[in-house]
């Protein structure tokens, strides 16, 4: 499972990259106002960053103007993955710049046929939100399992991209069913190292060692 990071954080972004566990970025409005910086030129700074696919997000709702935003994002640089909602709207969006040759990520699933759609209209990546769907007491997991049967029953070529991750165990659970891509924030992936019996582990190794006089040089 591919591993983007959900951040328009560039010293959070540069930290999880020089480790290895960056294959993509995805930011949002909401993100991009946390950074405090221009939408522009902090997805230009992403995208010269990384290697992989950085999603950028319209904030049009209608057609035409999303394919303005859409085609100036597309610009910043060869790896710039244009973020659409799924609206029909957007699907339409997502059509016609996935002809032009621009990779589309349609945000804000939350039904398998919203994914169905977004499928056959060409997305490169469609975005289930998780957490959301667990907020209002519902299984975000489920819907992974369902797109997952309904993309492999047709050999789609849209991935299958887990968003709204809110922690370790969601991760765990989204490479089980087979997500594609999970994007997750800088937290959450470097949160998956702990385990209280590694920690306790290494607490009783180095207490021998001490104990010992190991040294190694």
């Amino acid at each position: 499972m591919k591993f983007f990071v959900d951040t328009a954080d560039i010293d959070a972004i540069r930290r999880l990259n020089e480790m290895g566990m960056v294959d993509g970025v995805t930011t949002n409005p909401s993100l991009i106002k946390k950074s405090g910086r221009d939408i522009l030129e902090v997805t230009k700074e992403i995208c010269d960053l990384v290697d992989g696919p950085v999603s950028a997000e319209v904030v049009a709702t209608d057609y035409d103007q999303m394919m303005k935003e859409g085609r100036h994002l597309a610009q910043i640089a060869p790896n710039i993955c244009v973020k659409v909602p799924l609206t029909w709207d957007g699907l339409k969006a997502c059509k016609t710049l996935s002809d032009e040759g621009t990779k589309v990520n349609v945000t804000l699933c939350f039904s398998p046929n919203q994914a169905l759609l977004a499928a056959k209209a060409g997305a490169t990546y469609i975005s289930p939100f998780i957490g959301r769907l667990d907020d209002i007491v519902l299984d975000g997991m489920e819907l992974i399992r369902d797109i997952r049967e309904i993309y492999d029953n047709y050999d789609f070529r849209t991935q299958i991209l887990a968003a709204s991750i809110r922690s370790a165990n969601h991760m765990k659970e989204a490479a089980l069913i087979g997500a594609d891509v999970a994007t997750a924030p800088p937290n959450v992936i470097e949160g998956m190292v702990k385990h209280p019996l590694t920690a306790a582990g290494l607490d009783a190794f180095v207490k021998d060692a001490a104990d010992a006089g190991i040294k190694i040089v």
